[in-house]
């Protein structure tokens, strides 16, 4: 009689079988910008879209993250850190079902997405710079976030009081202010189709 109450490896149906259960390839797209540069905004888009065409999807974000599995962090850089650790390997969870992830998180630093993406794997992490002018994103801002910030109210706030560091080669890189929405979930599609079909 056993005591491991741990459940071996090698019971559990492996990704290639969920994959092709679900026809699909896993990924994980990690959207990352600014507050109000339309990270989350693409992210559902691009899910709906996905959807559309039979793919099994799942968008994280602020929203649903901060309010469950990483209620208890602040905004500090260590807990800043910490909130994309974990979502990264929650990440690697779903890419191990065969789900395709979007992950809308404004994760600042080359240092944290480089975090997240050794956590997933470099094949299989797509990074989407969602590359909107500051003034842009302060001028959809109806939380008034930025102004806040710039009152100093809201301390850390990237783009304002902590820096952001635009990826060097992102997988694709998009400028909301410049596109509709719709034309740029299309665009997406387009550059992300070819990774997520089973072959």
């Amino acid at each position: 009689m056993t005591t491991n109450i741990h459940t071996t490896f090698d019971k559990i149906f492996d990704r290639r079988k969920k994959e092709e259960f679900l026809n699909q390839r896993s990924k994980v797209i990690w959207f990352t910008g600014l507050s109000g540069s339309g990270k989350t905004t693409l992210a559902s888009g691009l899910e709906r879209l996905l959807f559309e065409k039979g793919h099994f999807c799942q968008v994280l974000d602020g929203d649903n993250i901060r309010s469950g599995i990483n209620n208890n962090l602040t905004f500090t850089e260590d807990d800043r850190r910490e909130n994309i650790r974990r979502i990264a390997e929650v990440c690697k969870l779903y890419l191990n079902s065969g789900v395709i992830t979007l992950c809308a998180f404004i994760s600042p630093t080359n240092e944290i997405r480089n975090m997240a993406r050794d956590i997933i794997g470099e094949e299989d992490f797509l990074e989407i710079h969602v590359n909107t002018p500051i003034e842009v994103c302060e001028k959809r801002d109806v939380k008034g976030l930025y102004a806040k910030a710039r009152q100093g109210k809201i301390p850390n706030f990237t783009g304002i009081s902590s820096p952001f560091e635009a990826p060097v080669h992102p997988f694709f890189r998009i400028d909301t202010s410049k596109q509709e929405a719709e034309k740029a979930v299309e665009m997406l599609f387009e550059r992300v189709e070819a990774e997520i079909e089973l072959e």
